[in-house]
């Protein structure tokens, strides 16, 4: 039987470094490792271990005995945050620091489980060129992630207390969030603080409706008909105050957002080759804009996703070979599992979840339009569901933004909603329902249309 041998290409270069070290960190203390070639006899390793504080002090003295060691390469393995003192210091003193993810780098099965042995393990294998580095952006992108992270994390709370908020109308007998799509939006947050100021004729209530929500006036009389009391109100003052106050610490966080963005030379509109005597754009219907701009031309961002988009991954696509690899890191495909005949797709894994947070509120939206991703979902939802189409769409998304990243001259073009029937072989779509109609015991004679 002939064998079926073939060349691959392996991403990872095997590499030998002659001296490494390891940081198997904690919450107050870490555990270090060493490996450097043996002064005098060939093929061994002197190895040290030790213990360093977490401190600022205690890790800057370390960064200046790695570097008087002429260290290679320094390892860290990402324990919860306490990775992070020893990943900035040691790199602002100009090592060559990983983050490496602690599911690379687990301890051999069988053996006892200490950090000293941990750190020893980790040494080992970062000599051996065994592990992958973690994406750990520059220091103004790391920034940015923390303002948009925070943003999330209030807008998350903010929506507890609307639904706290809700809760305690309900707890009032008072059914707004029935009639009412948004209880805060202007009808409703209007009604709620009548309510408060001690207004409780229903009719008087429903009155205060605005736009579209007036025709709904006698369904709100109804919903608007409860016990509220003087506790409810005050409760409810409370609630609303705390919900004004978030939405005020977002705006501002957004408004940071902006700012820090703009200060990054990266982000700024790409100046374009000038030609002729008036000095007029090559391309004066497609002028170069802001890496937010470009994105929010790309169906269902907007300019928060953008934002969000960028704090996450960054705005230097060379840490990502291919769109493949963007994807890949953002678990948006799925695993392939093939052992002997049988090959099967794993799950997608987890990720990043503020990445993934803005995708899928962007796929979503996308989902809505009058596009070509809005019509890529609502021929995927058909045969897979709505999950997996909107995995897909964000998948695609996420596709385009590498594109746009990493040429900062690239534009988003819809390809348009009609164009999956554009690219229907007529021939082909006819002969297919031919044979349709006479599985159904047709006979069927075709003649082209007047």
């Amino acid at each position: 039987m002939p064998r079926d041998v073939r060349e691959i290409e392996v991403d990872e270069q095997e590499e030998t470094l002659e001296r490494v070290a390891a940081i198997d960190v904690a919450k107050a203390s870490a555990k270090v490792c060493t490996r450097v070639a043996h002064p005098s006899v060939t093929h061994r390793r002197v190895t040290k271990v030790w213990d360093v504080g977490s401190t600022t002090n205690a890790i800057m003295s370390l960064a200046d005995e790695l570097a008087e060691a002429e260290i290679e390469r320094v390892v860290i393995e990402s324990t919860s945050d306490y990775w992070r003192p020893f990943f900035y210091l040691l790199e602002a003193r100009g090592l060559l620091v990983w983050l490496v993810n602690a599911r690379d780098a687990k301890q051999v099965p069988g053996r006892p489980k200490t950090d000293k042995l941990d750190a020893v393990w980790l040494a080992k294998l970062n000599e051996r060129g065994m592990l992958r580095p973690s994406f750990v952006p520059p220091k103004e992108i790391r920034e940015l992630r923390d303002y948009t992270r925070l943003r999330v994390d209030l807008t998350q709370e903010r929506g507890r207390y609307a639904q706290r908020l809700e809760k305690l109308l309900e707890d009032a007998l008072i059914k707004l969030s029935s009639v009412a799509t948004d209880i805060l939006g202007k009808s409703g947050r209007q009604m709620i603080e009548a309510l408060i100021q001690g207004e409780r004729d229903p009719v008087v209530l429903a009155e205060m409706a605005k736009g579209k929500l007036r025709i709904k006036r006698s369904a709100l009389v109804e919903a608007l008909t409860g016990r509220f009391d003087d506790h409810h109100g005050e409760l409810a003052r409370i609630l609303l105050d705390q919900i004004d106050a978030l939405s005020e610490k977002i705006e501002t966080l957004t408004l940071r957002v902006s700012e820090l963005i703009e200060q990054i030379p990266e982000a700024q509109a790409l100046v374009e080759e000038r030609s002729g005597p008036a000095g007029a754009l090559l391309h004066p219907d497609r002028a170069p804009l802001p890496v937010v701009e470009r994105l929010d031309e790309v169906t269902g961002i907007g300019l928060l996703s953008a934002q969000a988009i960028i704090a996450e991954i960054g705005l230097n696509m060379g840490q990502f070979p291919s769109a493949g690899r963007l994807v890949s890191w953002a678990k948006l495909s799925p695993r392939t599992i093939q052992s002997g005949p049988k090959t099967r797709s794993g799950g997608t894994g987890q990720g990043n979840p503020y990445l993934r947070r803005a995708l899928s509120e962007a796929a979503a939206s996308a989902a809505r339009t009058n596009t070509f991703l809005g019509q890529r979902y609502r021929r995927l939802v058909k045969r897979r569901g709505k999950l997996r189409a909107l995995v897909a769409i964000a998948r695609s998304i996420l596709v385009i933004v590498w594109h746009l990243l990493a040429d900062r001259t690239a534009r988003f073009i819809d390809l348009g909603p009609d164009f999956y029937d554009r690219r229907i072989n007529n021939d082909r779509r006819a002969r297919d329902l031919v044979r349709q109609l006479q599985a159904l015991g047709h006979q069927v004679t075709l003649s082209p249309a007047a």
